[in-house]
């Protein structure tokens, strides 16, 4: 009898521990890793966010996100992407070409996606779009391919353009070949470029008084972490040196930069959060094709041209996506 009850007890026991041990399967908390060259979390980090919960996830219940970011400071990245392997991640998501390089060279088996990274084939992260064959997969920002737009955009903005002054972060491998196909592309509209080379803060006033002095006639930035970090510092230079600026993200032009075309960023970081729930329910990065950006848009902010003496052509303005007035 008493071995019977045993028996009874111990079923009952096991029974039980099943029915404990399938909900907590079922609310496993996976952790991604978010590495970034930036100093501060902003609208496009919501907008991946966004997207994770519109897939279910949400933050303290099935998913946590341990954010490193290295404000600025790029010899930092490498040791952050360093500690997030270390913690056993089960994804990287990184925004840029060079975060995702850091992560690269810390893992070659965690899963990476990138949020918007420049050139992923011909800076070796991934092998081809269509099938990366690597650990590194994610989404595109055809950073090369738009800066041709960009320069016939300014050109149109300003007809008699002759030199453009070139802003970019020198410490960035991926943005010196940035500058080479901008120079080509250049030369094919018969424009001049000038090299603002930066590398830290306390670069960019020397860079816009060179800029002025050898008689640049507009700004065209090569975007990444450090000119995004300083963008309100970049857009009032460009206004108190009377520099027409083009950028890429549109985020410029609202706070007061001249124009911006390029895709809509926050919907390739939305996208991107797609791609950690197909690896997070199995899919291999080396397997997800690598994504292109489908929208586009162009923006012109009307005060900032008044404010720097320059009338903006009826047949470029009626061809912009939004007209800040």
């Amino acid at each position: 009898m008493r071995k019977s009850l045993s028996l009874l007890i111990i079923i009952v026991a096991l029974a039980s521990g099943a029915a404990i041990a399938e909900p907590q399967q079922r609310t496993k908390v996976h952790r991604i890793g978010y590495l970034a060259s930036a100093s501060g979390l902003g609208p496009l980090e919501e907008a991946f966010r966004q997207g994770l919960r519109e897939l279910g996830y949400v933050e303290g219940k099935n998913i946590a996100i341990e954010y490193r970011l290295a404000e600025g400071k790029l010899d930092r990245l490498f040791d952050l992407a360093a500690e997030l392997v270390r913690l056993k991640v089960d994804i990287i998501v990184t925004p840029s070409t060079l975060d995702a390089f850091a992560a690269r060279r810390a893992t070659t088996t965690i899963p990476i996606v990138m949020a918007a990274s420049g050139d992923a084939v011909g800076t070796g992260l991934v092998a081809s779009l269509a099938r990366p064959g690597r650990n590194v997969t994610g989404l595109t920002v055809l950073a090369r391919e738009l800066s041709g737009k960009r320069l016939e955009l300014l050109k149109e903005a300003v007809p008699r353009l002759s030199r453009v002054a070139v802003l970019w972060n020198a410490a960035n491998p991926d943005k010196a070949r940035d500058l080479e196909e901008t120079e080509v592309q250049a030369r094919a509209l018969g424009l001049r470029l000038q090299s603002l080379e930066v590398r830290a803060p306390n670069d960019f006033e020397s860079a816009f008084r060179a800029a002025t002095s050898k008689g640049a006639g507009a700004l065209f930035t090569l975007t990444d972490a450090l000119i995004i970090a300083h963008q309100s510092r970049i857009v009032d230079l460009a206004a108190k040196g009377r520099l027409p600026a083009i950028f890429s993200e549109r985020e410029f032009t609202e706070i007061g930069g001249l124009m911006s075309y390029g895709p809509n960023d926050a919907d390739l970081y939305r996208r991107a959060a797609t791609y950690v729930d197909k690896i997070l329910k199995g899919a291999k990065p080396a397997d997800l094709p690598v994504e292109q950006p489908t929208k586009f848009a162009l923006v012109i902010n009307l005060k900032t041209a008044k404010k720097i003496g320059l009338t903006i052509p009826p047949e470029l303005l009626v061809r912009a996506d939004k007209v800040i007035k």
